[in-house]
């Protein structure tokens, strides 16, 4: 459903030019998690929104994607809140699901007194919950240039420059869909980035039971969680950190896809493995590797650098250590690395890996209890893993079990 420029031109050009330059920072992501968070920044930003939120469709069904909130999120703190896993249907029974049903914008001045024969309702059981007060809301579809719907935003309570909470002015209502509409093609473009990185993961997991499509995703949702605070505790521009965590989420994903060349025999082996089935596993991480060799992208890089070494260890004891040619073909593991010579985004994804087998059932092992798992992660600092980076996984634990909640195994994207 496309909008016409001339729908705008009662609008300086410099507004439509501001808006237009917004929009150009979805182009650059490439993952659906950090598209959303960007939409709803530059969306809030345009129209003045102290909250909001983004439902993408499956089916008959409105999918919670992404939330702000400035009033109970506190800028720079992980935040448990976007990894809630719920719904709602595509009907009239909510303001959401009727922006679905319909394909309409809807404007509303006061959520608790809706106009006499709304054809909608309001729910405020998320505001008695989180003690918080909705008023104005400007729910819009999201729309591809083909027409398609990918979802429904919804902004929450504008404010005037004295902070008090008003009705969306006519001026965003209208500027508001351009917007939007952009949004909703990189949307669907992070849709279909994540399905193509889980196909991928899916041949691996043909191999390698383990490799779900639901552990995959956990363990590329803990790294970026704890790649972003890692960031904010050392000063990285915004911008760099907003890349970084958008790749690292992808990337993360595919870190033992090179299991693909290891024989079955070995990968499937219910038993501890001899010291040289073991020398040929490890091999995976270089096979990983060299699939990204012929790097054409920033993800390429990031993700041939977490498949070589995510299994080394802080104190040099990991694998396959230092290799001059990656591409001969009787490669063995070289000298250690060790500490800062391994890649951060190794270091961090080698953790979420390391806990999410851990609290996961194998066929060699039953499931970890969360205290059994802790304390690994907790003994493991300055040997297996980057203390800091155990640190920063502790102090962001409430997200990390969201995470594990939003992803289980029975679940997909």
């Amino acid at each position: 459903m496309g909008f016409q420029h001339s729908q705008y031109s009662r609008y300086p050009r410099n507004e439509i030019a501001a808006i237009m330059k917004r929009i150009e920072q979805f182009n650059h992501l490439q993952d659906i998690d950090a598209i959303l968070d960007q939409i709803l920044e530059e969306a809030r930003s345009l129209s003045n929104a102290d909250a909001g939120s983004i439902f993408i469709v499956e089916d008959d069904r409105l999918r919670f994607g992404y939330v702000h909130n400035d009033t109970l999120f506190k800028k720079n703190e992980a935040n448990e809140e976007i990894y809630v896993d719920f719904s709602v249907p595509i009907d009239d029974q909510s303001i959401v699901g009727y922006v679905a049903l319909t394909g309409k914008t809807i404007v509303i001045e006061d959520a608790y007194n809706l106009p006499s024969g709304s054809p909608f309702t309001f729910n405020s059981e998320y505001d008695l919950k989180a003690g918080y007060k909705t008023r104005s809301i400007l729910a819009v579809p999201l729309y591809t240039f083909h027409g398609r719907m990918v979802g429904v935003m919804q902004l929450i309570n504008a404010k005037d420059e004295k902070g008090q909470v008003i009705q969306f002015l006519k001026k965003i209502q209208d500027l508001i869909p351009l917007l939007a509409n952009n949004a909703a093609v990189a949307i669907d473009r992070g849709i279909m980035n994540r399905e193509m990185i889980l196909r991928m993961v899916k041949m691996a997991e043909l191999r390698d039971p383990t490799e779900t499509g639901a552990h995959v995703q956990r363990v590329g949702a803990y790294s970026a969680e704890i790649y972003q605070q890692w960031a904010i505790r050392h000063g990285i521009d915004t911008q760099e950190k907003n890349r970084e965590k958008d790749l690292i989420r992808l990337a993360a994903m595919l870190h033992d896809v090179g299991k693909v060349g290891i024989p079955d025999n070995i990968l499937k082996k219910p038993e501890k493995l001899t010291e040289r089935e073991f020398d040929t596993m490890k091999m995976h991480t270089v096979y990983g590797c060299r699939l990204f060799m012929n790097q054409k992208s920033s993800l390429d890089k990031m993700s041939m650098q977490i498949a070589l070494n995510h299994h080394e260890k802080w104190n040099g004891e990991g694998y396959p250590g230092k290799i001059e040619d990656l591409m001969r073909p009787n490669v063995r593991p070289g000298p250690p690395k060790k500490k800062e010579e391994i890649p951060l985004i190794a270091r961090i994804v080698s953790l979420a890996d390391v806990f999410d087998a851990l609290i996961s059932m194998r066929v060699y092992k039953d499931p970890w209890t969360d205290k059994q798992a802790f304390e690994s992660i907790e003994a493991g600092a300055g040997s297996h893993f980057d203390p800091e980076i155990v640190e920063i996984f502790f102090q962001i634990l409430p997200v990390i079990q969201a995470i594990r909640l939003k992803y289980r195994e029975s679940k997909m994207f």
